[in-house]
């Protein structure tokens, strides 16, 4: 589970909860050590997040903070559930499982009589045909952008060339039946494009990258304005 995740849903569990929980209450429902949970509830005490602790009560979320209501019309949870029926089909399994859960939630946000249009024939999702769905390199792709951690990795070009090579990875892209990886690549010194199908092998580094302004997703995106 990545921290990003991993943060939200310690907000979650606390917004839930009747009273205080302990790091081995928050740590069993995570399945994370109390360790990390006390690392975690730094880190989100630090950022601002209205947290209270006490030694041997546990730590309990302020009656000040929640998640800021959202209305939305028909055709927005419409549009939603689309994009949720999308992901469920081209992702890897954990973002496609995060997807269904998403719709399901859609669906119970609508009354009964508009469920049945959510469902609907005219909103069906087709993936292309010959899709590769490498599910190992997405899932270790968003995480080490996510985590901005470099990937040693083993790459077969379309010629079949074969390159070891350390990437700084940037964004994933779908098209169509493939998935692509913007990186910057530190043998190439340049942005490169790799197919997610193409990798043989790749390794999340411990080591975590720090992009120069000229190799910024920003910077790459501007090859392509007119």
């Amino acid at each position: 589970m990545r921290r990003a995740e991993r943060l939200f849903r310690i907000i979650q569990i606390m917004r839930t909860a009747n009273g205080a929980l302990t790091a081995q209450q928050i740590g069993e429902k995570l399945e994370i050590s109390k360790r990390s949970v006390y690392r975690d509830m730094a880190h989100l005490i630090g950022s601002g997040a209205p947290i209270d602790s006490e030694p041997g009560v546990g730590f309990m979320l302020r009656d000040e903070f929640d998640l800021p209501p959202l209305s939305f019309t028909f055709e927005q949870l419409e549009a939603l559930a689309l994009g949720a029926k999308t992901l469920a089909l081209i992702a890897d399994k954990d973002m496609s499982a995060a997807a269904k859960e998403a719709l399901a939630k859609i669906r119970d946000a609508v009354p009964q009589s508009h469920q049945a249009k959510l469902d609907s024939p005219h909103l069906m999702v087709i993936p292309p045909q010959g899709m590769k769905m490498p599910q190992k390199e997405l899932r270790l792709g968003r995480r080490a952008i996510d985590e901005n951690r470099i990937l040693q990795v083993t790459y077969r070009a379309l010629d079949d060339r074969v390159s070891e090579r350390q990437l700084y990875p940037l964004a994933l892209a779908n098209f169509g039946p493939i998935w692509l990886m913007t990186a910057w690549c530190t043998s190439r010194q340049d942005f490169r494009d790799f197919r997610m199908d193409r990798f043989e092998q790749m390794v999340l580094a411990r080591e975590k990258f720090k992009l120069a302004p000229h190799q910024t997703l920003q910077t790459y995106l501007k090859r392509f304005e007119s």
